[in-house]
């Protein structure tokens, strides 16, 4: 992949929005790009399994909110299926973990941090809904970017 997030907001600045901080990548792949799927989660991540396990991903990058909970949606197994289903990349808004596994794996994961701990309650989510956090509105079908200098969203492809 040839783009950078940087170059997008000089030669787009009117029509990007940038990701607030504290996102890490802790996947194998350093970059993605893709046309976001939403997901919006309550304490469970099944919907997420079934999209990822289920759903051909080619050229879409997963965009999740789990209301920033403390437990993990994604690790070793949903990042295989990530993988297996082509998907760029997916950005939650909480937490993941086997962090020793899934660096091999060549998708992009950005998320606020690890825990250990998944949740076990059964809940279902919401899907292609807009989500919003880090001060960016995600609407299905809309652009994400994401590499080294952070994570951003345009409406349509730019790059």
């Amino acid at each position: 992949m040839t783009f950078f997030t940087a170059d997008i907001c000089d030669e787009h600045s009117d029509k990007v929005a940038v990701l607030g901080p504290g996102y890490s990548n802790y996947g194998g792949a350093g970059k993605c790009r893709g046309e976001i799927v939403t997901l919006a989660l309550d304490k469970n991540n099944s919907d997420l399994v079934s999209l990822l396990r289920d759903e051909d991903g080619t050229g879409k990058v997963v965009v999740v909110d789990v209301q920033q909970a403390y437990y993990a949606v994604v690790g070793e197994n949903l990042m295989t299926f990530a993988h297996r289903n082509h998907y760029a990349g997916i950005l939650v808004n909480g937490y993941i973990r086997d962090t020793a596994q899934i660096g091999d794996i060549p998708v992009a994961l950005y998320a606020l941090g690890t825990c250990p701990r998944k949740s076990i309650l059964a809940t279902s989510g919401a899907r292609n809904v807009p989500v919003s956090f880090g001060g960016v509105r995600f609407s299905p079908g809309a652009y994400l970017y994401a590499d080294t200098d952070g994570v951003i969203v345009t409406a349509e492809k730019v790059s």
